[in-house]
Parts: C-alpha cells; sequence; structure tokens
C-alpha cells in the first residue's frame, strides 16, 4: 500500500474511532452507574436487576433486525443517525419521575436503539481493518481503544461527580453523551455499501451450524455470561462492600486502563495463539477472575489484580472474536454476523444473567452471585475446548 493510500485509509478510520469514543463515552458512565442511580430511587435490588436487564433483552432482538435492515439496503451510516437520534430523543424521558412502567419504557426504547449502533459500526468497518482478505488486528485495536479511552474518561469523571453532588444529575450525562454521539455519526461520510439487488442474500444458517461457529457461539454465551455479573452488579456490589463512589470510579477505570493497553499492543503478540487457543486462554483468565473477585473482594489489592485481568478476559477476548467472525461470516453475512455475537453474546447472557442475578442476590446475597460465576467460567473453557477439537478434526483452522 502506497502512502497516499495509507493516509487516506486512516481518514475513513477516524468517524468511526470518533464513534467508538463518544458510544463508550457514554456507556462508561451508564453502565457502572444506572444501577447506583435506580437505588437512589429507592428501587430494590432485584427491580433494579429487571429494569438494567432490559438492555440485554433488546439485544435479543435489536441487532439482528438492524443487521438483517443494513446488509439489505447497505444504508449503515443511515441507520446508525436514526439510532443515535431516537435514543437521544427517549432519553429525555429518564428527567420525567413517571413511576416505575415510565421508566422501563424509557430505557427498554433507549435500549432498543443504542444496542444496534456497534454490531452496525463494526461491519461497516470490517472492511477498512482488512488488508488482503485478513483481519488487521492492528488497525482494529488503535480504533478500538479510543472507546476505552473514552469509557475511561467518563467513567472516572463521573464517579467524582456523583461522590460529590449526588447521582441527581444521572439524566443529564446520559443527554450529554448521547449528543456526543450524535455529533460523531454525522461526521461520518454517508456512503451506502453496494447491495446486490439480482438475488437474494445469502442465508446465514448454514454457516451459522458449522461445527466450528456452533461451538464459538456456545463458548461466546458461557464467557459472557460469566461476565454479566461485572457488567450488572460490580458497582452494586462494591457498594454494598462499603466502597465510595469514587473508589468504585477507579476500579471501573482500572479495568479500562489495562484494556487500552491490550488493544493498542495485541497485534505485537495475538499472532502467537490461534484464535481458538486465545479463546480456551481468556475462559482460563476468567475463572480465576471470578474466583478473586468472590473471594478477595473485601481487599482493594485483590480487586485492582482482578480487573487488571480485563485486558484478557475482554480485550483480547473481544479482538478474537471479531477477527473469528471476520473470517467466518465475510462480505453479506457481515451485518448478520455481527449480530449473532450481539444476541448470543451478549443478549441473551445479558438477560438471563441479569434476572437470574437479581434472584439469587435478593434471597442470598451480591456474593453468591460472584461464586456463581465461576463455574459457569469454567463450562466456557471446555466449550472453547470443543471449539479447538473441532477444528483439529475439520479442513478449518483458526
Amino acid at each position: 500500500m502506497t502512502d497516499t493510500a495509507r493516509r487516506a485509509s486512516r481518514r475513513q478510520l477516524v468517524p468511526f474511532a470518533a464513534l467508538s469514543a463518544s458510544y463508550f463515552a457514554h456507556i462508561g458512565f451508564f453502565n457502572p452507574y444506572l444501577s447506583l442511580w435506580l437505588k437512589e430511587l429507592g428501587l430494590a435490588v432485584w427491580v433494579i436487576g429487571l429494569l438494567v436487564s432490559l438492555q440485554s433483552f433488546t439485544r435479543l432482538f435489536a441487532p439482528y433486525a438492524w443487521g438483517w435492515l443494513s446488509d439489505h439496503t447497505g444504508e449503515r451510516v443511515k441507520l446508525l443517525r436514526w439510532s443515535a437520534g431516537v435514543a437521544l430523543v427517549c432519553s429525555l424521558g429518564l428527567g420525567w419521575q413517571g413511576g416505575l412502567a415510565w421508566l422501563a419504557v424509557v430505557l427498554l426504547l433507549m435500549f432498543t436503539h443504542t444496542s444496534s449502533m456497534m454490531p452496525m459500526s463494526e461491519a461497516a468497518m470490517a472492511h477498512l481493518v482488512s488488508q488482503g482478505g485478513a483481519f488487521d488486528t492492528r488497525r482494529y485495536g488503535r480504533i478500538r481503544l479510543w472507546g476505552s479511552i473514552g469509557f475511561l474518561g467518563t467513567v472516572f469523571l463521573a464517579g467524582a461527580w456523583f461522590e460529590s453532588h449526588g447521582m441527581q444529575h444521572f439524566p443529564a450525562w446520559t443527554w450529554v453523551t448521547l449528543l456526543a454521539v450524535n455529533l460523531s455519526v454525522w461526521l461520518m461520510p454517508n456512503v451506502r455499501e453496494v447491495v446486490q439487488t439480482g438475488g437474494v442474500q445469502p442465508p446465514v444458517w448454514p454457516v451459522l451450524t458449522q461445527s466450528h461457529n456452533l461451538w464459538f457461539f456456545v463458548t461466546l454465551f458461557f464467557h459472557v455470561l460469566s461476565h454479566i455479573c461485572i457488567y450488572v452488579f460490580f458497582s452494586l456490589y462494591l457498594d454494598s462492600l462499603g466502597y465510595s463512589k469514587l473508589m468504585i470510579g477507579v476500579l471501573w477505570a482500572v479495568s479500562v486502563v489495562v484494556e487500552i493497553l491490550g488493544f493498542y499492543t495485541q497485534s505485537r503478540w495475538l499472532h502467537h495463539f490461534t484464535l481458538a487457543g486465545w479463546i480456551v486462554l481468556c475462559g482460563v483468565v476468567m475463572v480465576v477472575r471470578m474466583g478473586i473477585t468472590h473471594w478477595g473482594a473485601a481487599s482493594l489489592g485483590w480487586l485492582v489484580l482482578a480487573q487488571s485481568l480485563h485486558a484478557v478476559t475482554f480485550a483480547v477476548h473481544h479482538t478474537v472474536c471479531i477477527a473469528w467472525l471476520s473470517r467466518h461470516f465475510p462480505e453479506r453475512l457481515r451485518g448478520r454476523g455481527q449480530a449473532l455475537y450481539s444476541v448470543i453474546g451478549y443478549g441473551l447472557p445479558g438477560f438471563l444473567g441479569a434476572t437470574g442475578g437479581a434472584a439469587l442476590s435478593a434471597r442470598w446475597g451480591l456474593e453468591v452471585v460472584y461464586m456463581v460465576s465461576i463455574p459457569i467460567a469454567g463450562l466456557a473453557v471446555l466449550c472453547a475446548l470443543g471449539l479447538r477439537r473441532s477444528l483439529q478434526r475439520g479442513p478449518v483452522h483458526a
């Protein structure tokens, strides 16, 4: 690739980096502190778990619906703009005290649109981070780390703000960050992808039901199901142990700092193992992380160590999964492949983890959620070993 072509390619990727930064800046304050805001409203833990699970519930249908539509029309940027705009309008409802039903409807509508954005963005970006048909982990990592930087900024600043001023400004933080998301999607060039009109879309089912892909998605399901106790209950867990909101933000920030380092450096060492090998290793590290979080949560040092493992359990795992999808769901299957990743990997385990965790914590306490997550991570390891064996038996090597 010439220097001119390389610079042009980088310019094409800048809007995706901006969207990643702004979107995860929104997620960086919203996901860690939503449960604490709901607690401030006087809601019980099991109700909080149900409301938070709405995000995962929308991932059961929204990403695939948007992914199918984007594959069918090629209008990924227009759909991103629509999703961002509707999410911002819906978020205005958080400022009105309309009761539990009103809050549930507002969150449901918001999540239906925000949950589709990253799968569509990843699908639109896929061909830009590939060289000669191969997924370029270096380019992908450099874009994705901007999302981690955005997350880091808001999780730390919001923690300090909420510690000093209370949780009443949570809706305002939502509006500001979603406004930034809207600005970033309108900066993206409105390029319509070429869609073949003379024929039907290739079916995704024959690809999904290949042995290695089935093992991949089952492994993904259990890995994320174990991870859900961090996404949904970590802030409540730390709050119950007496940690301040600022320290909760710091511990979230630790995980994002190592995540950034992981994304930035992964091209130097990711090639040492196959994709399947990394998936096995990520599962093993997940077992260790959940064990430390369960038994060592009273110690700040142990929690810092557990959060540091996020570099493997999320950053490496996410890149490996995106590389897998790029290889096994190419071209016109891209949008639906990303959507399946969101539905099977985050929608279903997120909904089951949030609702199941809420029921467990209401009966036995939050620490039980982390105890149960350990054998679930173990199941992810066993399935990852099954994935590796299926590849060894078949013609596909990954």
